[in-house]
């Protein structure tokens, strides 16, 4: 290794993810020689990027696709950010409060929504059960033209949407305020391999060598590549779904998401502010496999197929999904919606279910906007993991695949691999510290 400089940790990837970790290893820890590198010229340029997301804080309150034990640990991360973004002084260009509100349509799916209430109400206080007066007052272009019964769950004065890539910055400077800690933010530069030498690992870049004794690999979909190419996590499968969303004009007030298909493994339709253009409303997302491993980058394309690792498994595991015949018309849906000329008519029978009243004249394909979630596929177990996924070898090495949104966990999923690390390393955690920064 020459005269190169040995790094405690390493981390690869400066999406919200990578940054979270950096800052809660040079705040919270006694580890002095900290890493980060990242490919592009900023932190936050992928996933991370506003654009490319959907700027959503999730507590767990009104995403009716989680149970009650996952909404309430989701809660707990989404206030760790809170906790955090409170004590900044530019926390309104970070973190900002919407109302928000999940509706059901129709008497089936209000009954599931009251039976909803009533389990979580407990765990959420400030939550409240609306009826169409009610949700009236708050989103009018939610009833105006419609004629199904609507019920809502509404909670009006919480935060909800976060700036992913301004999040990542201050990440970024909070960690580098720890004068007395050498931290290497190294961007630009692109790590072409890891290559573990004895209790050390090697991390060739293409602007040189860098050598640590723990690595962390924050890369999205690219984490699992790294992974197989040093043995690891080859039960699982990368499949890359890309969400797309439409502008409409502002004609909500807040957030609204729809109830969530038990069938279908993929986001609910939901109108949002636009936290970078303050006269437009968001809707979606769609979703859509895409052989890239970031969208519109079509030189990830290789890397597709090689974190794909395709076989009968992989085979098995989609046609197990096409069997399901709303999750097979949702599919066929989704490829629909990227196709032009057709993509705003059909977009906006689902939109209605949102805003009844809204003319195709007012929806707008958003071009550019979207990125892309990495959903794994367990081949073990023939299904699709959802959400978080961790490869930890126990060798110094770790692989995080964070879904969209990861603002929500970044700080959650941060501190679980700052344990890991402090157990392998034997470094001590400022345990009074992080608890006055983070109260359970």
């Amino acid at each position: 290794m020459g005269n190169d400089p040995v790094y405690d940790v390493l981390i690869i990837g400066g999406g919200v993810s990578g940054t979270a970790l950096l800052y809660e290893l040079a705040q919270f820890t006694d580890l002095k020689h900290l890493a980060l590198v990242e490919k592009y010229d900023s932190v936050a340029a992928v996933n991370s990027n506003a654009c490319n997301n959907s700027q959503t804080l999730h507590c767990g309150d009104i995403e009716t696709n989680y149970t009650l034990e996952k909404a309430v640990q989701v809660k707990k991360t989404a206030d760790m950010l809170v906790s955090y973004t409170d004590k900044l002084p530019q926390c309104n260009h970070i973190i900002f409060k919407h109302p928000k509100m999940v509706i059901s349509v129709g008497e089936q799916e209000s009954e599931v929504l009251k039976q909803r209430y009533d389990v979580f109400k407990q765990a959420y206080p400030s939550m409240r059960y609306l009826q169409e007066d009610e949700i009236e007052k708050l989103e009018p272009n939610v009833l105006i033209g419609r004629t199904e019964k609507v019920n809502a769950i509404s909670i009006t004065d919480e935060y909800t949407a976060v700036n992913f890539a301004e999040l990542s910055e201050s990440f970024i400077v909070q960690a580098q305020q720890q004068k007395s800690k050498d931290i290497n933010v190294s961007l630009s530069t692109y790590v072409e391999n890891i290559e573990q030498e004895g209790d050390t690992y090697r991390i060739n870049t293409d602007k040189g060598t860098f050598n640590a004794r723990f690595v962390v690999v924050c890369a999205g979909g690219h984490s699992l590549l790294f992974a197989h190419r040093m043995g690891y996590g080859l039960e699982y499968s990368c499949l890359p779904m890309a969400g797309s969303f439409y502008y409409v004009p502002k004609l909500l007030n807040g957030k609204v998401y729809t109830m969530q298909n038990d069938k279908l493994p993929f986001a609910a339709l939901h109108g949002d502010p636009d936290i970078l253009i303050e006269d437009k409303t968001r809707i979606g997302p769609t979703a859509l496999v895409v052989p890239m491993l970031e969208r519109h980058k079509w030189k990830t394309l290789p890397e597709f197929f090689q974190s794909l690792r395709f076989d009968h498994k992989v085979v098995q595991v989609f046609w197990d999904l096409l069997k399901v015949a709303d999750i097979r018309n949702y599919i066929i849906r989704n490829i629909l919606f990227e196709v032009p000329f057709i993509r705003r008519r059909l977009f906006l029978q689902d939109a209605h279910k949102i805003i009844p009243s809204l003319r195709l004249k007012d929806l707008r394909f958003a071009r550019g906007i979207g990125g892309v979630r990495p959903v794994m596929v367990d081949k073990k177990n023939r299904k699709l993991h959802l959400g978080e996924a961790k490869i930890d070898t126990g060798k110094g090495l770790v692989f995080n695949m964070t879904p969209s949104p990861g603002a929500t966990s970044c700080l959650g999923n941060a501190e679980k691999d700052m344990r890991i690390i402090a157990d392998y390393l034997g470094c001590k955690i400022d345990e009074q510290t992080f608890r006055e920064m983070f109260p359970k």
